[in-house]
């Protein structure tokens, strides 16, 4: 088997990106029907079918025999799926609040926090110029995150406080998703020297498999009419599940060619095909702080892409 190209993580990881950020406008609308525990159920039960006919798809032309299945693979993905949903809940708790803003800057410190989970317990150490390019990128997010009010002002906006719950929520959102990566990327790992795409491909199907399973027991036992309710929506709940299934195999392929920070730091060019997707860059114009911070977060992503590929 040929080796893949250097840039390909580089073009899974923006096709994920890019993929997701159509699957939050899908499932939008469905908070609002079902709540945000249902929305969030949406993209594994929806996407799980889609997960196992990419499973079944690699099988039809690639030898499965090769991946060694192991406990310490089902640890890693179990770590990667229960990691991805409490990171979900916390977003959202933090998210409740007034502190939305600042709550979302403490999420975005996910890549720094990914790049020292990935060297503890993968052993993965980022090159000096992918480093930097992590931690600048992460600061050009905080500017464009911080709110425009406190920044004209010089200190905290009203709203946002001292460093209390809604911050610590979000930080421990970010660590949760740091978690998620470095577990997703170990379960990878863990099934041997089978092709990247196999490996990628069954990591997805096990992980929706078992947050399924978690999340419909969570709701047949909390609340089984957001159950009901989510069926009821099949056809919106499909395209979103659908949606959801295509950026996490993306996003797994580019965690089977590259390391957790990379990946995951390269990924917050979701910022600007979210801004794109909501015209907030033609419609509200962007203050100086934004394009500083915008212009730092593209430059550490340029950095990241020449010293990590």
């Amino acid at each position: 088997m040929l080796d893949p190209p250097a840039w390909l993580w580089i073009a899974c990881t923006i096709a994920a990106a890019a993929v997701q950020t159509l699957r939050n406008a899908m499932q939008r609308s469905l908070t609002e029907r079902v709540g945000t525990v249902g929305a969030t159920h949406v993209r594994f039960l929806f996407g799980l079918p889609f997960g196992l006919l990419f499973l079944a798809g690699m099988a039809w032309f690639t030898d499965l025999s090769r991946l060694q299945l192991s406990w310490v693979f089902v640890a890693w993905a179990s770590m990667g799926g229960v990691f991805q949903i409490l990171g979900t809940g916390l977003m959202l708790a933090a998210m409740r609040e007034r502190s939305f803003v600042v709550s979302i800057a403490y999420v975005k410190t996910e890549p720094v926090q990914i790049a020292l989970f990935g060297l503890v317990f993968l052993g993965e150490r980022l090159g000096l110029l992918a480093s930097a390019a992590v931690i600048v990128a992460t600061v050009g997010v905080l500017l464009m995150s911080m709110p425009a009010a406190s920044v004209a002002r010089g200190k905290a906006p009203a709203d946002a406080g001292t460093a209390g719950p809604d911050s610590a929520a979000g930080i421990a959102s970010g660590a949760m998703f740091a978690l998620s990566a470095g577990g997703f990327r170990g379960a990878i790992l863990a099934l041997g020297d089978a092709p990247f795409y196999a490996r990628a491909t069954a990591t997805l199907a096990t992980s929706l498999l078992m947050q399924t399973a978690l999340l419909s027991t969570w709701l047949l036992w909390r609340d089984r009419r957001v159950l009901a309710e989510i069926f009821r929506l099949w056809r919106p709940s499909l395209l979103a599940g659908a949606a959801g299934a295509l950026a996490s195999q993306m996003w797994f392929l580019a965690f089977s060619l590259q390391s957790a920070a990379a990946v995951r730091t390269l990924g917050l060019v979701e910022i600007l095909f979210a801004q794109a997707v909501s015209h907030r860059l033609f419609a509200q114009g962007t203050t100086r702080r934004e394009a500083i911070g915008m212009a730092m977060m593209i430059g550490g992503l340029v950095a990241l892409m020449l010293g990590a590929s």
